[in-house]
């Protein structure tokens, strides 16, 4: 579909030669006023309009206000004789995308015309981009319930709109990026950069370039000045995951900044002041690492004036289920198909399992039944043998179900041994009647005496 244009004039021969220039390619409307104007623009919506500035009635300055009060916000762009370029700038001041003098140029017209409906465009995508960084970083977007996951949130809800450093701790895969961009996300800085940094990834000789950048020649192969991230980030939040992982001279740096909020590049002496909100993330026990020296106990006390832990997922089990529907509802969306059903025998599992990788390693595994699955049940001969450890306590990386346990009973020994067979056999019947050397008429009537345990 075409953009539309208006075009506002108080001469008619310049407004049907602009239409008769442009109206091939877009979708043309006249107005011979600002009121005709204003009539139009209440009746449907522009990209852009053109108008001129001096016309009989409001002068083309209203039309750009106008412009500026429209839900939409149509791009304005100025026409206007040689000798009235102050007001054209004074235009822009107000909120005019360009100018463009009398006599016109076609072609520049045509080439700003473009640039305007680029920038438009650009501006429609941001504000789609941060309304769904707004949805999906908001505490609704936050999966779960969970005592030590309320509490988390409540702590956020009180940081977040003020300027503390905050600390996050937690195991690998709690979710403490997660987290620093929903800080980041319901504070005043939700429109300004986010800039994460994950120390760990960055050899030891690069951290500081990275992070406070350099000047030209500072070191061998800086062939030019680069700007670090406390630079990109300015006026927004920086998040510096795995910040245990930094070296003492870029310990000794962050504490200057946190104590001054300035620095200098590398190679430079010069100061540099920005106006940014730190967030840190850890897995390591910082406290033992300053009683054992490999970090700095005054950076440590300016970085945790707001300390957040994060529980791991095995701390969270009322929040499994839910985690385990969003994300199998994620995957199976982007990949095109049904969702899978998770049965109660491998809920029971799952539930059980400790989950070392926490959120990441349940992502992971939900991915994976959604594509090998793809909308067929899960029970609990599906799972991998580490769930079923882990539920049971039993050793079932062997060819043949464990030896009966002399403290329980036989009935509970038989149970066990049939379901260590079933697991061992995916569920196939006749080879876990072969692996428990009875029948398969056997078995049947095993499963009907514990209908708990067939597949």
């Amino acid at each position: 579909m075409p953009a539309s244009i208006l075009i506002v004039d108080d001469e008619r021969n310049t407004r049907e030669g602009l239409s008769t220039a442009l109206e091939g390619e877009y979708d043309v409307f006249l107005a011979s006023s600002a009121d005709e104007a204003f009539n139009l623009m209440e009746a449907q919506s522009f990209e852009v309009v053109l108008t001129d500035l001096r016309m009989a009635g409001k002068s083309g300055l209203k039309v750009i206000d106008h412009c500026l009060e429209q839900p939409s916000r149509p791009i304005a762009i100025m026409m206007t004789a040689y000798g009235n370029v102050e007001t054209a700038v004074e235009a822009m001041r107000r909120g005019a995308f360009d100018f463009l003098t009398k006599p016109l140029n076609l072609e520049k017209l045509e080439i700003l015309i473009k640039r305007a409906l680029q920038s438009r465009k650009l501006e429609e995508e941001n504000v789609v981009l941060h309304e769904r960084l707004d949805q999906r970083y908001s505490f609704d977007g936050i999966v779960g319930n969970s005592p030590g996951l309320t509490q988390v949130l409540e702590t956020v809800k009180l940081v977040a709109p003020s300027r503390a450093t905050v600390l996050l701790e937690g195991e690998t895969g709690t979710g403490k990026e997660l987290i620093a961009q929903a800080i980041h996300q319901n504070s005043d800085r939700a429109r300004k950069p986010f800039v994460p940094v994950h120390c760990a990834a960055l050899a030891v000789n690069l951290l500081e370039s990275e992070l406070f950048g350099h000047e030209k020649g500072a070191f061998t192969g800086a062939s030019e000045r680069r700007m670090g991230r406390f630079e990109v980030a300015d006026g927004g939040t920086l998040f510096l995951d795995e910040i245990g992982e930094i070296d003492a001279s870029t310990q000794v740096k962050l504490l200057r900044f946190l104590e001054t909020r300035r620095f200098e590049r590398l190679g430079s002496s010069k100061p540099i002041d920005v106006d940014v909100r730190l967030v840190c993330a850890t897995n390591r026990n910082l406290a033992a690492m300053v009683k054992s020296g490999e970090f700095r106990e005054d950076l440590l006390y300016r970085l945790n004036v707001v300390t957040i832990p994060l529980p791991p997922l095995r701390e969270r089990v009322e929040d499994l289920m839910t985690l385990l529907r969003h994300y199998t509802e994620q995957f199976s969306k982007e990949n095109g198909v049904e969702t899978v059903e998770i049965s109660e025998g491998a809920l029971k599992l799952l539930q059980a399992y400790p989950w070392p990788g926490n959120i990441r390693e349940l992502r992971n595994f939900c991915e994976n039944v959604v594509i090998l699955k793809r909308g067929s049940k899960v029970n609990e001969y599906d799972l991998e043998e580490k769930y079923h450890r882990s539920a049971s306590g039993e050793d079932v990386e062997g060819t043949t179900p464990k030896a009966a346990s002399p403290s329980l009973s036989k009935e509970e020994n038989e149970k066990r041994l049939l379901r260590s067979a079933l697991i061992k056999a995916n569920g196939n019947r006749t080879k876990a009647a072969e692996l428990m050397g009875i029948s398969r008429r056997t078995l049947h009537r095993k499963l009907a005496q514990w209908p708990e345990l067939d597949p």
